[in-house]
């Protein structure tokens, strides 16, 4: 079984490289950046030419791209070579409705795709302990479960096509939402003559607690957004959950404000940064 993986960026490098060190299979990549491509030909994977060589010789092919419109650029390469038995496994963060669309367009082909996207950041994508949600055909999913643990070391079946991204929209604006009230609180308690320091382990000692203080706290403190995460990322997930929650004819409230703190930082030019940065606009600083 070959696999192919299209997308070499911040979290591609890592995960396309445990795949190549755990699977045991031979690993065909392409990227845009030549760069990189070289790089994972140095660990011993071969290099496509375009994403049509990557579907016409691999069984198995990955995705990892930032946005819905790159996801439907690739598929338009991949459709129409895609072939019976054939597994896609896209592991963007995009709209459902769009992975729902494309993968029944890839089971015309009597094909497979699945929607596998990640939790947690660059560290945990370099280790392999990356969180996947999967939706999909239960069955495609037991057959490349093995590729999806050289990446991840949780990872949960949710149900049909699209069921994973949601899930992962869920997360990642929770996420959004519990940093927002840390990002306020550190604020008030600033003001009020309490260090981060002092308020992270007053916070330790309660109810509070939280996994986004505990590790994003000290790069507050120390104001040095180095990105794990984008703000630009992070946007784009808050408006995708808005958007479903729109269509759902809910009314949310904490996804609006999580969301227009996220574009006062698109605003002020955050958007490279890592998206603890959205401290600096509700701060103020």
């Amino acid at each position: 079984m070959k696999i192919g993986f299209i997308g070499i960026g911040l979290m591609g490098k890592p995960m396309s490289t445990n795949i190549l060190k755990k699977s045991g299979r031979p690993l065909m990549v392409f990227d845009l950046n030549k760069e990189k491509v070289a790089e994972m030909v140095s660990l011993g994977a071969e290099e496509a030419s375009s994403i049509k060589e990557v579907g016409e010789k691999c069984d198995v092919v990955v995705s990892m791209v930032p946005k819905s419109e790159h996801v439907i650029s690739v598929y338009e390469e991949l459709l129409p070579v895609a072939k019976e038995g054939q597994i896609f496994i896209d592991m963007s963060t995009i709209d459902p409705e769009v992975s729902r669309e494309l993968s029944k367009k890839i089971a015309e082909k009597k094909a497979s795709m699945i929607d596998a996207p990640v939790v947690k950041s660059v560290p945990a994508a370099e280790t392999g302990t990356l969180g996947i949600y999967v939706g999909g055909c239960k069955e495609t999913y037991e057959k490349v479960k093995d590729i999806l643990a050289c990446m991840g070391n949780n990872i949960i079946y949710l149900g049909e096509n699209g069921a994973g991204l949601v899930m992962k929209l869920c997360h990642n604006t929770l996420v959004s939402q519990i940093q927002n009230g840390v990002n306020e609180m550190i604020t008030l308690a600033q003001k009020s003559g309490i260090s981060v320091e002092e308020f992270m382990t007053a916070v330790s000692y309660g109810g509070a607690q939280n996994f986004y203080l505990d590790t994003k706290g000290k790069v507050i403190a120390e104001g040095n957004f180095k990105t794990a995460f984008s703000v630009e990322n992070m946007n784009k997930d808050v408006n995708l959950t808005s958007t479903l929650v729109k269509k759902l004819g809910l009314t949310l409230p904490g996804v609006e404000v999580a969301k227009n703190v996220y574009a006062q930082a698109m605003e002020l030019g955050y958007g490279k940064e890592d998206f603890s940065a959205t401290y600096k606009v509700v701060s103020k600083k």
